[in-house]
C-alpha cells in the first residue's frame, strides 16, 4: 500500500478492518447505501422516514438536561426543526455557528412539538454545490476512522490503482463473452452507484458490476484449487492391482452384498490406484451408507501389494470401533491390524511404533496419535481419514509425510465425510479433489420416524422408553450440556441421568459426556454396545460414528439449540439395524424463526443431502465445513446459493486457462485471494 497516501494512524486503523493493500481497500465494499440525491423540505418530512434536508443554522445551544447535548435550531423556507448531537467535539460548535448552509441526512423523529434528527450525517455546503447523482456508500468502520475519511481514502486509492495499472483486465475475452464491465467500471459503480441504475444494496448485488466481482473471485478460487489438483497429479504413487479374489472372499465371509452405489465408488478407487499418480478423493455419503466397508475393501488392494494403510478417526471411541470392526472383518486373513491412540499405555505404544516402522503392521487404525514424531511408516501406500472436516490441512500433510520412503512416491489419500456436501459446495471448495458419493443405504434399513414434542411431554416419554426396553431394544437420551449454565435454561446430563436412574430400576442407565476420561468413555460405550446398558444418557459426544444396531429410540433435549447437521448426525446413530426406529425432538417454548425452520427441515427430511442444502442456506460454507483450518480460500462476494450458475461456467474457464498455461493466472490469484501468500506455501 503506497505510504504517501496514508498516515501511520490510518494504516493501523485499516489493518483492524483487514485492509492491508490497495486492492484490499478498493475491494472493501459498502454494506449499504444512503440516498442523498434529493432534498426534502422540512414541511414535507414524515416521521420515521430517513430524509435529507438543506437548512441554515439559526441557533446553536448546549443543554444539560437530562444529559449534555448539542442542539441546532435550523430552518428552510418551509419550516423549522432541531438537530441533536449526544456526542460532539467543541470544534463542531464553531463549525455550525459559522456555516452558511448544511445538508443533514437522518431519521426524522418527533420530540416536544418539534421535528428532529439525532446524530444525522451532515455536510457543509453552499448553493453552488450540486447534489450527487449517485448513492452514498456506507461502510463498516472502526473507532477513529469516519465514513467521510474512509470514502476519501478509497477514492484516492481508486485513482492510484487506475494510474498504476491495477485495474488491468487480465482475461478480457471472458469478460466480453459474459458482457461484464471492466474492473475499473465495476469498482466505481459499486462504491457509488448512479441513482438511475440502483436504489439499494439488493439492486447493486443484482447488477452485472457486482457479478463481475463474483466471477473474478470464484475464478481465483477455482484456479487455485485446480492448480493444486494438477500439481498433485504430477507426483508418483504406487500402483495397486484389483485384488478381486481377496475382495470376493472378504464379502463372502461377511455375508454382505454391496449396493450399486458402493460398487461404483469402489470402481472409482480401483481406477485411481492403477494410474500411478496420487488419489486425492473425497468419499461422501449419508449416515450408515457403508463408507467404511468400501474404504476397507480398497485397503485390501494396498495391503496385497505389500504396502501399509493408515486409517485415522477423530475420536478414540470411533478409532476403537473401527479397529474392532475391521479386525473382525479380517479374522480369517493374515493381516496385522493394530490400534494407536493417545491414551494407550506407553509399553503398548512403543510396540505399535516398532511394528509400524518395520512394516509388520499392515493396517494401522488410530487418532491424532498417528501424527506423533515417534510414528514412522515403513511403506505407507494409502491413508484414509474419517470425518475429514475435523482435521486441519497441516495435520493431513503430516500424516502424508510419515513414510520412510516418502521421497519416492506420494501415498494415496481418501477422505470420508458423513456430512453430505451440497453440489455447489462440492464444486467450489472441493475442486482440488475428486468426489465420490454413496447415494443409497444398504438393504434392510427402515426409515427413522421423527417426531417433535414440546418439552412438557417429558413424563410421557418414560412410558415410550419402557416399551422399547421391554422389546430388548436400547435408547439414547441426548442432552447438550454437562452442567448448569447461567445463560441457557438447558437440562443437564447429570440431572437427566439421576431422573432416569430413579425411574427405571429394572434397566441399566449409563452416562457419557466429553469431560470423562477416555477409558471411562470407552468402557461405557463398550457396555452399551454389548447391551449391558439399556438407556444411555449422553451429550453429543455420540454424534459421530458409534454403531449400536440395537438402539431404536433417541430423545434429543433442547433440539432447537442444535444445528441441522448435528441433529442429522445424532439421528443417524439409530436405525442401523432392521427394527423400526424413532427420534423424538424436544423443544422449549418461544422458538426463534431459524430454530422453527431447522426443526421443520429435520422433521420433513431423512435425506442428508436435502438437509445439507438447507444447512448451506442457513449457515454458509465456512461454518458448515469448518474452513478456518482447511487452507482453502474463503469467499467475500460470492454466495454459493445465489451464484451457482456463475460457478458452473467458472469451472470450465479455470480449466481452460490452466490448460493454456495463461501467464496471468498467478496475478489474478494474487489480486483476489486475501491469504494468497500464505496458502500457496501450504
Amino acid at each position: 500500500m503506497p505510504t504517501n497516501l496514508l498516515t501511520e494512524n490510518q494504516t493501523r486503523k485499516l489493518k483492524k478492518l483487514g485492509i492491508n493493500s490497495t486492492i484490499d481497500l478498493i475491494l472493501y465494499l459498502p454494506n449499504k447505501y444512503n440516498d442523498q440525491t434529493i432534498i426534502q423540505s422540512i414541511q414535507n418530512l414524515k416521521i420515521g422516514e430517513i430524509s435529507q434536508i438543506q437548512a441554515k443554522v439559526n441557533d446553536v445551544e448546549v443543554i444539560y438536561r437530562p444529559k449534555k447535548n448539542l442542539v441546532l435550531h435550523v430552518s428552510d423556507m418551509t419550516g423549522q426543526m432541531q438537530i441533536r448531537f449526544l456526542h460532539y467535539f467543541p470544534s463542531q460548535i464553531k463549525q455550525f455557528q459559522s456555516a452558511d448552509l448544511i445538508r443533514f441526512y437522518g431519521e426524522v423523529r418527533y420530540q416536544s412539538g418539534y421535528k428532529e434528527m439525532i446524530h444525522p450525517e451532515y455536510n457543509l455546503v453552499n448553493n453552488l454545490i450540486p447534489l450527487s447523482k449517485n448513492l452514498t456508500p456506507i461502510y463498516s468502520v472502526t473507532k477513529g476512522l469516519s465514513q467521510g475519511m474512509l470514502r476519501k481514502l478509497i477514492r484516492k486509492h481508486i485513482d492510484y490503482a487506475n494510474q498504476n495499472g491495477l485495474f488491468s483486465d487480465l482475461f478480457s475475452d471472458f469478460y466480453k463473452k459474459y458482457d461484464y464491465p471492466t474492473f475499473e467500471d465495476a469498482i466505481n459503480f459499486l462504491h457509488e452507484p448512479p441513482k438511475i441504475k440502483a436504489n439499494n444494496i439488493l439492486d447493486v448485488q443484482n447488477s452485472k458490476h457486482f457479478k463481475r466481482l463474483v466471477y473474478d473471485e470464484l475464478l481465483a478460487q477455482q484456479l487455485f484449487l485446480r492448480k493444486q489438483y494438477n500439481l498433485l497429479k504430477k507426483n508418483q504413487s504406487p500402483k495397486f492391482k484389483n485384488a478381486k479374489l481377496s475382495k470376493k472372499l472378504f464379502l463372502e465371509q461377511l455375508n454382505f452384498t454391496l449396493t450399486d452405489s458402493q460398487k461404483t465408488v469402489l470402481e472409482d478407487l480401483q481406477n485411481d490406484f492403477i494410474k500411478g499418480m496420487p488419489m486425492n478423493r473425497l468419499l461422501q455419503g449419508d449416515v450408515g451408507c457403508g463408507k467404511t466397508v468400501v474404504a476397507t475393501m480398497a485397503a485390501i488392494d494396498c495391503v496385497e501389494e505389500g504396502f501399509q494403510v493408515a486409517f485415522m478417526a477423530p475420536t478414540e471411541i470411533l478409532a476403537e470401533q473401527h479397529y474392532e470392526k475391521i479386525k473382525t472383518w479380517f479374522k480369517d486373513a493374515a493381516y496385522e491390524i493394530i490400534l494407536l491412540t493417545g491414551s494407550m499405555p506407553k509399553k503398548e505404544k512403543l510396540l505399535a511404533y516398532q511394528k509400524i516402522e518395520k512394516g509388520n503392521a499392515n493396517i494401522v487404525i488410530g487418532t491424532h496419535a498417528l501424527f506423533q514424531e515417534s510414528v514412522t511408516f515403513n511403506n505407507l501406500g494409502f491413508y484414509i481419514i474419517d470425518e475429514q472436516h475435523r482435521f486441519g490441512v497441516e495435520q493431513r500433510m503430516m500424516l502424508k509425510n510419515k513414510s520412510k520412503i516418502k521421497q519416492e512416491y506420494e501415498p494415496h489419500q481418501l477422505m470420508m465425510s458423513a456430512t453430505p456436501i451440497p453440489r455447489t459446495l462440492s464444486m467450489s471448495f472441493f475442486a482440488h479433489m475428486d468426489v465420490s458419493t454413496i447415494k443409497e443405504l444398504p438393504g434392510g434399513r427402515r426409515p427413522i420416524t421423527t417426531k417433535i414434542y414440546l418439552d412438557d411431554k417429558r413424563k410421557q416419554l418414560l412410558n415410550l422408553i419402557d416399551e422399547h426396553c421391554k422389546k430388548n431394544n436400547q435408547v439414547y437420551w441426548v442432552c447438550p450440556l454437562v452442567e448448569e449454565s447461567e445463560f441457557l435454561d438447558l437440562e443437564t446430563v447429570s440431572d437427566t441421568f439421576k431422573e432416569l436412574s430413579g425411574y427405571f430400576v429394572n434397566q441399566k442407565v449409563g452416562l457419557i459426556h466429553g469431560r470423562m476420561k477416555a477409558e471411562e468413555k470407552k468402557e461405557i460405550m463398550k457396555k452399551f454396545q454389548q447391551n449391558k446398558i439399556q438407556i444411555l444418557v449422553a451429550t453429543s459426544v455420540i454424534e459421530v460414528g458409534v454403531d449400536v444396531p440395537n438402539a431404536t429410540l433417541m430423545i434429543i433435549e433442547n433440539s432447537e439449540r442444535l444445528g441441522l447437521s448435528q441433529l442429522h448426525q445424532l439421528r443417524g446413530r439409530i436405525g442401523r439395524g432392521e427394527k423400526s426406529s424413532f427420534c423424538i425432538l424436544l423443544y422449549k417454548h418461544k422458538l426463534s424463526s431459524a430454530a422453527r425452520l431447522r426443526l421443520k427441515t429435520i422433521y420433513e427430511n431423512i435425506d442428508g443431502f436435502k438437509i445439507a442444502e438447507e444447512d448451506l442456506k442457513l449457515r454458509g460454507p465456512g461454518e458448515l465445513l469448518g474452513f478456518k483450518q482447511s487452507g482453502i480460500p474463503t469467499l467475500r462476494f460470492a454466495d454459493l446459493n445465489r451464484d451457482s450458475k456463475i460457478l458452473e461456467v467458472v469451472r470450465n474457464d479455470a480449466d481452460k486457462l490452466i490448460k493454456e498455461q495463461d501467464k496471468n493466472i498467478n496475478e489474478h490469484m494474487k489480486r483476489w485471494l486475501r491469504n494468497y501468500e500464505e496458502i500457496v506455501t501450504t
